[in-house]
Formats: C-alpha cells, sequence, structure tokens
C-alpha cells in the first residue's frame, strides 16, 4: 500500500492514550502506510498530547474542529468514550459535506485494540458508544 492512512484521534485519557501510543508504535515499527496527523483531548497539556505536537501532529482540544480538516483526514476514531459527543461529530460531518472521512465504528477500535497485546479488552464505556 503506497497511500498514506491519515488517521486522526479523539480522546487521550485513560483509554485513548494507551490506544493512541500503542497504535502510533505499531505504525512505526511495522513500516505502516498511516499517520495520525490530528488528535484531540480537552487536556492539551497531556504528556501524549505534548509529545504528539512535538512530532508536529495538530493537537485540538475541541474533538469538532478535527471535521474542519475536510478530507485531509481518512478516519477519525473516537475514543471519547462519549455518545452524546459522537453524535455531535457525526452531525459535523454530515453538515460539513464530507464525504471521504469516516468515522470509525467501536468495532474497529476492538480489533485494532486486540493487536496491541493488552491484557484487558477495550473498556465497556467505549464499546457503548454505538457506531
Amino acid at each position: 500500500m503506497s497511500k498514506q492512512i491519515r488517521i486522526a484521534l479523539i480522546g487521550l485519557g485513560r483509554v485513548g492514550e494507551v490506544f493512541a501510543t500503542q497504535f502510533l508504535e505499531h505504525i512505526q515499527t511495522r513500516h505502516i502506510a498511516a499517520t495520525i496527523i490530528a488528535v484531540a483531548d480537552h487536556n492539551t497539556q497531556s504528556a501524549v498530547a505534548l509529545g504528539f505536537a512535538h512530532s508536529g501532529v495538530s493537537v485540538f482540544s475541541d474533538g469538532l474542529e478535527i471535521v474542519k480538516m475536510g478530507d485531509a483526514v481518512d478516519v477519525i476514531f473516537d475514543l471519547s468514550g462519549n455518545p452524546d459527543f459522537r453524535q455531535r461529530l457525526r452531525t459535523a460531518l454530515r453538515d460539513s459535506n464530507n464525504q471521504h472521512t469516516v468515522i470509525a465504528p467501536t468495532v474497529m477500535a476492538n480489533l485494532l485494540w486486540a493487536f496491541f497485546d493488552e491484557p484487558e479488552n477495550l473498556p465497556e464505556t467505549h464499546a457503548s458508544t454505538g457506531y
């Protein structure tokens, strides 16, 4: 695969931080044609957010800002665990007329999590946020 898949991650809390760092590690060590181009979390001063910023990744305090990036983003992983936010994200993406970017279903986050060799499953609070 030669085209880079451009990924945005929303939510860098307890689950999101592990997901983001493990995902980035797999991308880098396995030379996967994917890149994390944006992250969002209310705490932009967390170690993981600052690490992404230092690497040139766009960091936002509001995940809805990622929608403004348009089709520069291929896939959004919403790890916020907030069903209301997930609905607002879907609505914002639809209202932007962006027919390119997809919000990864929770089942895809669970699938990737399985590759991370984490001892636990993705917490249920993140499994219940719907598509």
